[in-house]
């Protein structure tokens, strides 16, 4: 581990965890920037030569200089010192996606100007160095709010906590960087990433019922049998795809023409679909493979107007339809775990 990297997490371990923070003389730091640095190594110049050649002008020129930087560095200092910050965040998204975290800064006292907020990098030598875009910059009113909003990047399903928030200024010079740093609580929720193209809906679980511990559900008729033993939930062939169940298949047309196709489920109106980690286990790739399954399935099943139920092992969500249904179910593909937790 680097010796920035240890710093960090020394210093991450002192640094209270909340969702509200404020910015004062204990946690607001102060240090020259490049351009400060070479602007001290000019100032000293002139100091010497001024020294050297006895310029009653050149003394005048490098105090005054030497003056607008001390009263830059009290000024960037007071643009930050004193904020109110808090946070929200704004829902679960998609693993492979952005979470949206809103940030609200209250100003108690004057215009401050030039105020960014940003991620802190946690792996300096892994990530490419720094840009001005990865913060989100802002001015705040004479006693007034502003909002920011900040993209954290969801690399894989599950709990992401937040990492640590910069917030700096340089104004007005640029002479000088104060920054504070921000360890939030929150934790954002990354839901599977929907498989693509995603699979048909699984037909063996159109007639599963839940255990006898959840709610009644009834079991609904099964389809009839039409002349040729096909089931009249079935209305067209296509071509087999990987992931079809083998009932689906049509192997009377498979014998006499070599191709394999499946039937098109076409389910009963209003019926409702039961999904579990069985049905999904032909996916390749292990448990995530079949949590980003289920949660194409259930996409699929809301677009399809059908209402859907989850079994999670012990766990289970009875059929149901609408948004807050929706989310329930991503929610908890997106917070299991091969434990069962």
């Amino acid at each position: 581990m680097r010796l920035s990297a240890r710093f960090n997490a020394w210093f991450d371990a002192r640094l209270p965890q909340a969702d509200h923070h404020s910015t004062g003389q204990r946690n607001t730091y102060i240090l020259p920037t490049g351009a400060g640095v070479l602007f001290g190594v000019v100032l000293l110049v002139l100091l010497l030569a001024s020294i050297n050649y006895q310029l009653s002008l050149g003394y005048a020129l490098t105090f005054l200089l030497a003056g607008s930087a001390l009263a830059g560095l009290h000024l960037t200092h007071a643009t930050l010192r004193g904020l109110q910050m808090r946070l929200r965040t704004g829902g679960p998204a998609f693993a492979g996606g952005h979470a949206e975290v809103e940030i609200t800064l209250d100003n108690p006292g004057a215009a401050r100007h030039g105020i960014g907020l940003g991620w802190r990098r946690q792996e300096p030598r892994e990530r490419p160095r720094r840009t001005a875009d990865e913060r989100a910059w802002t001015d705040l009113p004479a006693r007034g709010t502003a909002t920011v909003r900040l993209h954290l990047p969801l690399p894989a399903r599950g709990w992401q906590p937040l990492p640590p928030i910069v917030a700096e200024t340089r104004f007005p010079l640029g002479l000088f960087r104060a920054w504070t740093v921000w360890r939030p609580a929150a934790r954002v929720l990354a839901w599977p990433q929907p498989e693509q193209p995603a699979p048909p809906l699984p037909a063996g679980g159109l007639h599963a019922t839940p255990d006898h511990d959840s709610p009644a559900q009834a079991r609904p008729p099964a389809p009839q049998a039409a002349p040729g033993g096909q089931d009249l939930a079935f209305d067209q062939l296509r071509p087999w795809r990987m992931g079809d169940a083998l009932r689906q298949v049509a192997w009377k047309k498979a014998a006499r023409t070599g191709e394999l196709v499946s039937r098109e489920a076409e389910p009963l109106p209003g019926q409702a679909l039961w999904l579990d980690e069985a049905a999904a286990r032909s996916a390749a790739g292990g448990l995530e493979h079949r949590m980003s399954r289920l949660a194409a399935w259930v996409l699929a099943a809301e677009q399809a107007a059908r209402p859907v139920g989850l079994r999670l092992g012990a766990q289970h969500w009875p059929p149901g339809a609408g948004d807050a249904h929706r989310r329930a179910l991503l929610d908890a593909l997106g917070d299991w775990d091969a434990s069962g937790r």
